[in-house]
This record gives C-alpha cells, sequence and structure tokens, in this order.
C-alpha cells in the first residue's frame, strides 16, 4: 500500500504471510486482503467524519489518483467537501458518485442535500423522484419537506417533516425547519409549538430560540418564553423581539426591549445600540 498509516498493517502482514504461505493459498490471500480493506474503511470513516475536511480531501484525491473506479474514494471526496462547505465542488463530486455502477440510493440522496445547499431546487426534486417510495430514510424525507416547501405544497411538506421527525432520535433540526415553514405561512401558533418541541429536544439550539420568539412576537406576545438562556443569549432574544415589535408598529414596546438588550448583555451590545439610536433620531 502506499499510505503512510497502512503501511506498518501491510508489512507486518507481508511477513506472516511469507512465513506460513504455500503456493496457491488462496485463503491467506483472502484474508490479508479482507484486513486490508477493514483497515482502510475505518480510516476513511475517520477522513469523513472528524479530520480535517481539507485534509480529509487531499487524502480522498490521493485514493482516487491511484483508483479512479473506487466509490468508497468518491464518497469519501464528496463528504469532505460538503464538510469543508464548498457545495459547488461537491455537486460535481456527487454527480460522479451516482453515475457509478454500484451507486445507491443513499448516494443519490446526498446528491440531492448537495444540490439544495446551492439552490437547484428542481435538480434536487428530480433526483428525489428517482429514489423508490420503499427507500425511507431520516434524510430522504428530510429533503422531501424542503423541497416541498419550496414548492409551497404545505400539506406534503408537513407529513414529510412529520415522517422524518419519526425516523430519528434527534429531531431537534427538523422540527425548527418545520416551525420556520409554518413561520414562513403565518401560521404563527403552530410555528410557536414546533419550535418549543424542537428545545424539548436540544435547548441549546439557538435557532429555535430567536425563531420562537419570532413567533412569539408576531402574535404580540412580547414577554420572553421560559426556556433554557445564557445572558447573551437573552439580551439577543430582547433585541429580536424588539426589531418584530417595531416592524409591526409597536415602537414604545421596541424601545423599551432594545434597552432590556442593552442592559442584560454581559457586553457592549453596537447592534442594539445603533438600533436605540436610529429609533431616537426617528421618534
Amino acid at each position: 500500500m502506499r499510505h503512510p498509516v497502512l503501511a506498518p498493517i501491510c508489512a507486518a502482514l507481508a511477513l506472516s504471510v511469507a512465513a506460513c504461505q504455500k503456493p496457491g493459498d488462496t485463503d491467506v490471500d483472502r484474508a490479508v486482503q479482507d484486513v486490508l480493506a477493514s483497515d482502510e474503511s475505518s480510516l476513511n470513516d475517520i477522513m469523513m467524519t472528524v479530520a480535517d475536511p481539507d485534509e480529509a480531501i487531499r487524502y480522498f484525491r490521493r485514493l482516487l489518483d491511484e483508483d479512479p473506479d473506487k466509490l468508497a474514494a468518491r464518497r469519501g471526496l464528496a463528504q469532505s467537501l460538503i464538510r469543508a462547505k464548498r457545495p459547488a465542488e461537491a455537486v460535481a463530486a456527487w454527480a460522479e458518485v451516482v453515475r457509478h455502477p454500484e451507486a445507491g440510493n443513499a448516494d443519490r440522496v446526498n446528491y440531492a442535500d448537495a444540490l439544495i445547499r446551492v439552490g437547484d431546487w428542481g435538480k434536487a426534486e428530480a433526483e428525489l423522484d428517482r429514489i423508490p417510495p420503499t427507500f425511507e430514510t431520516y434524510q430522504r424525507y428530510r429533503l422531501e419537506a424542503m423541497v416541498a416547501d419550496s414548492n409551497r405544497e404545505w400539506a406534503k411538506a408537513d407529513s414529510f417533516y412529520e415522517t422524518a421527525a419519526g425516523l430519528t432520535t434527534k429531531p431537534a433540526g427538523v422540527y425548527n425547519n418545520w416551525g420556520y415553514s409554518k413561520l414562513t405561512r403565518g401560521d404563527y401558533r403552530g410555528a410557536e409549538r414546533l419550535f418549543v418541541d424542537a428545545l424539548t429536544y436540544d435547548p441549546k439550539l439557538f435557532t429555535a430560540k430567536n425563531n420562537l420568539v419570532l413567533a412569539r412576537g408576531a402574535q404580540r406576545k412580547y414577554d420572553l418564553p421560559v426556556i433554557e438562556m445564557t445572558q447573551t443569549e437573552r439580551a439577543q432574544l430582547y433585541h429580536t423581539l424588539a426589531l418584530t415589535a417595531i416592524k409591526q408598529g409597536d415602537v414604545a414596546i421596541g424601545k423599551g426591549l432594545l434597552e432590556e438588550a442593552i442592559e442584560t448583555h454581559p457586553q457592549h451590545f453596537e447592534a442594539a445600540v445603533q438600533a436605540l439610536r436610529a429609533l431616537e433620531a426617528h421618534g
């Protein structure tokens, strides 16, 4: 093997095989290859999940230079490009993956995900439509819900979000996205309930906290909800609530909330200060 990490293992295996292998001993050859394949698979998993994304990209590109048809390396490269926040390159990489004769439905789901990241909703929908309905995964239904949202197909979106939430043990992100969908439709009460559900599963999810405040503010509920928050988060949520109040014409309430935000923040809160100054200048 030409990979530094695998070289010592290969050397040890080669010595042991040389000591015991007889001509035509295919079982030993097969066992050696199985061990090497298992080791490389483990290294691939590490590179795709915890390694530095740019290092992982270089690693998988080296594998592809050696063997351009290696599907695992193509998947690894595509996933690493997603992790490195290079979605346009990831789209091209996933397109190569799905063209591989051994590619599966999960690969097509990942391709659709990459397409959504670059805003190509039509092509993402077409890719999802090519996957049989019997392939039921959290990721697939999460993307189906997002596509339905983009098409303003609200009933389908609700159904897909509900299915996705039932297919994962960590549905906070699904409930947050579903709540935001409800928020954009003007269903503020429904959105509020879903953001609370999201925080039930992940009390630290700040986007859900901020969205919850937006949903409550849209109903003219200008008090902060009883949820877990840091002092800095409390100040930021007061700021969000203040801007919501001002947008709805409740200027006096908005001014008071900006003052609360400035007073609550443990440091200088420039955004709130500027908003208050602008409000006073036009008051």
